[in-house]
């Protein structure tokens, strides 16, 4: 989203990241479903990240998304064409008006929270100001396929769903109150670089990124919703002939235990001691969470 909505997303976090979603989920489906484009149900999932490369911050959505959909009366696979999509020209256009109007209905309906250098935007005019560049300026959607196919997308998903803004070994040194970390700079051919920051604007920029409360950063639509994903991945199977993957509800055979398909692919017993590694953990008792817990008395 442009810099103009990300400086209100700082102060109205749950408001606008809830709209980020929203609209871009209608975005794709109004023109999936489109016959001019691709006419087709799609499913997909989305991922937030709030952050830049320098922890500034960037919010957005990584969406993946079948190369193609469910006809929309059900009883066909509309593929994609190869290597395309939908246009991305027309998903930037659609989804600006979508998410502008959002963002307006919710000023209308006093969601938004402004403080400190947002004051102004109280104002009706003050916001309509604030939001004008926005509506000049182009939008960028970026689409392409896996550059390596399914495989590389799995794994993709699985080290970057729940990853946090910096990670551990990005970080090179602390020392007279500054911190130093590397970065990759994608303006400059992806050239590595490091960045040195006083340790109070180090620990702003990745308090930035600290997600509301209850806020679920991972989200499914189309036939990949909760709520008709089994019933509607069965129906896609099957007219893409592929062999029913999901287990029978008949099937007698009990499910395996998470222990044991973590061991199966990283090699690592959760069982066995991780300080002597040659006991076993065994559950002995489980303790019930402490809700008596006195509350806590100021001291001022």
């Amino acid at each position: 989203m442009p810099q103009v909505i990300a400086q209100i997303a700082a102060q109205n976090k749950a408001v606008v990241y809830g709209l980020l979603f929203r609209t871009a989920a209608e975005t794709l489906r109004t023109i999936a479903a489109d016959p001019r484009h691709l006419g087709a149900q799609i499913g997909f999932f989305a991922v937030l990240h709030t952050w830049g490369q320098t922890l500034v911050h960037h919010p957005h959505l990584h969406c993946v998304i079948p190369g193609g959909g469910l006809s929309l009366d059900g009883t066909r696979w509309v593929p994609c064409r190869p290597g395309f999509f939908l246009p991305v020209r027309v998903l930037s256009r659609l989804f600006r008006r979508l998410f502008l109007d959002a963002v307006l209905e919710a000023f209308t309906t006093d969601q938004w929270r402004f403080f400190g250098a947002l004051e102004a935007l109280a104002d009706p005019q003050g916001f309509a100001d604030h939001l004008q560049p926005a509506r000049e300026h182009d939008w960028v959607v970026y689409a392409t396929p896996p550059f390596s196919g399914p495989t590389q997308v799995v794994d993709y998903v699985g080290r970057y769903t729940h990853r946090v803004a910096i990670a551990n070994h990005r970080l090179l040194a602390t020392d007279a109150g500054q911190v130093r970390f590397g970065y990759t700079d994608d303006r400059h051919g992806q050239q590595p670089k490091t960045m040195t920051l006083a340790a109070d604007e180090f620990i702003r920029r990745v308090l930035l990124h600290v997600l509301p409360p209850g806020f679920h950063r991972m989200r499914y639509y189309g036939f990949l919703g909760h709520r008709h994903r089994t019933e509607k991945l069965a129906r896609c199977r099957h007219l893409l002939g592929m062999a029913a993957t999901l287990p029978s509800p008949d099937d007698p055979t009990p499910p395996r235990d998470y222990r044991d398909r973590y061991e199966a692919l990283t090699g690592i017993s959760l069982r066995t001691c991780p300080v002597c590694h040659d006991g076993h953990m065994l559950v002995i008792e489980s303790l019930a969470k402490d809700r008596s817990r006195p509350a806590c008395l100021d001291s001022s």
